[in-house]
């Protein structure tokens, strides 16, 4: 089997078999296949595309090049929820304790965030003392007893998409719907839940800016995901402004606090409740969607969500009495108000540069080697479609430098204010299951 004939193969738009993919993938893991090879063979999928089996075979091998995480021990049926990124998106801190209340078994893998804000686990220690460094063994014995853990990403989770995801970086074949699909698929099925509800963000703050184009990815990854046997569904969701009101990571965890406690934003919460009842459903904890959301509505009015939280951070180490005194968590030296410039109503906030102006801060990292201020970032006071008086705060600002000239600048150009009213966006686009 030679390199050259497959690159012509698939230039061609012929369909590659598994052998030959997983040839490609698993010589350009062990350096076999050059780079110069692989980046010619990425942008002819870029220009022809793959057939369905293409990208589940694509998928499959990429798995197949590291470690898969071995869940069989875990009782019941593993569910795994994925997000394609946003600003402000704090759904996995509300999700985990709130199926587990249930008796959903969430096995979490969850790195360090670049952007932004910080990843789930960068939020997640904002609580004193919690950890991530837990061995297979304790982590599984943890999902047995309390239903959830977070575990930090291993270091060999699909190494060829890792490699394949550097090349496309250089090679302007990025924007490929069967590689970004199998890339994200890939990691989530390594890491061995069973089932896999993905929350697509779509809009401004989002990868893929487009309804249309956030189906295709959607649809694609769902495809994915049945055609390997797991089961997969999307919902497909609005990321043209931030989600709920805090981008921060301490920020986060409280309005996460807030929420299971029945008190939090209502975008927030509906989406939690959307994909919660897709993941109790999925795990059969409940014979349809309906009694999965009625479920998930008690257990946060009576309190189990609430407690499935702090049994979560007590169990690695965290002082969960941050969930009764909030205060606990970082604070910034500096609180500042950005009052309104003019009476309206807001039109926009651009999602991605409010999120841009909350690293600046200091709450994510610009690169890797960055290091994530735990207590700064912004609280928005108005969402679009909310009415809006001059001098009203439109965002607090938490930091801990006086100098935010920048921030500020920022936020009032993009934050817009029309003197018409203007409609609320709509949350949850779609949902697919097939």
């Amino acid at each position: 089997m030679r390199m050259v004939d497959l690159i012509a193969k698939k230039r061609d738009g012929l369909e590659l078999t598994e052998e030959e993919i997983s040839f490609i993938i698993n010589g350009y893991t062990d350096g076999s296949i050059p780079d110069y090879q692989v980046s010619a063979f990425t942008m002819a999928v870029f220009f022809q595309g793959m057939t369905e089996k293409e990208c589940a075979d694509l998928t499959m091998a990429m798995v197949n090049s590291g470690d898969v995480i071995d869940l069989s021990e875990i009782e019941g049926i593993k569910v795994d929820k994925h997000s394609t990124g946003g600003v402000g998106d704090t759904t996995t801190l509300v999700l985990g304790p709130l199926v587990a209340a249930l008796g959903v078994p969430v096995a979490k893998m969850s790195g360090r965030g670049l952007g932004h804000t910080g990843g789930t686990i960068d939020k997640l220690e904002s609580v004193k003392g919690f950890y991530v460094e837990l061995d297979n063994k304790e982590f599984i014995q943890l999902v047995n007893k309390n239903k959830i853990a977070v575990i930090g990403q291993s270091g060999n989770l699909t190494p060829a998409d890792k490699k394949l995801y550097a090349l496309r970086d250089v090679t302007a074949s990025v924007n490929s719907m069967p590689l970004i699909a199998s890339s994200i698929m890939s990691k989530k099925i390594a890491a061995g839940a069973d089932c896999i509800c993905l929350d697509v963000k779509t809009g401004a703050g989002a990868f893929m800016k487009t309804l249309e184009g956030s189906r295709e990815l959607a649809e694609e990854m769902v495809r994915i995901g049945n055609n390997v046997g797991r089961k997969t569904m999307a919902v497909i969701s609005d990321m043209s402004q931030p989600l709920g009101f805090a981008i921060g990571n301490a920020l986060e965890v409280k309005e996460a606090i807030d929420t299971l406690k029945g008190n939090g934003p209502k975008d927030l919460t509906e989406l939690c409740l959307t994909l919660g009842s897709q993941m109790v459903f999925l795990a059969e904890k409940a014979e349809s969607i309906e009694e999965a959301r009625t479920k998930l509505e008690e257990v946060i009015a009576n309190g189990k969500a609430l407690e499935s939280f702090k049994l979560f951070l007590r169990s690695q180490g965290g002082d969960d009495s941050v969930v009764d005194q909030p205060d606990k968590l970082p604070q910034s030296k500096f609180v500042y108000e950005l009052p309104a410039k003019e009476a309206g109503f807001v039109a926009e906030i651009t999602a991605d540069s409010i999120g841009t102006a909350a690293m600046i801060l200091g709450a994510g990292r610009a690169t890797k080697d960055s290091e994530i201020d735990l207590a700064v970032g912004l609280i928005l006071r108005k969402k679009i479609g909310d009415q809006v008086e001059k001098g009203e705060s439109l965002v607090t600002i938490y930091s801990n430098t006086e100098k935010i000239e920048e921030v500020k600048e920022m936020l009032y150009n993009h934050i817009n204010i029309s003197k018409n009213h203007v409609e609320a966006p709509v949350l949850i686009h779609e949902i697919i299951t097939k």
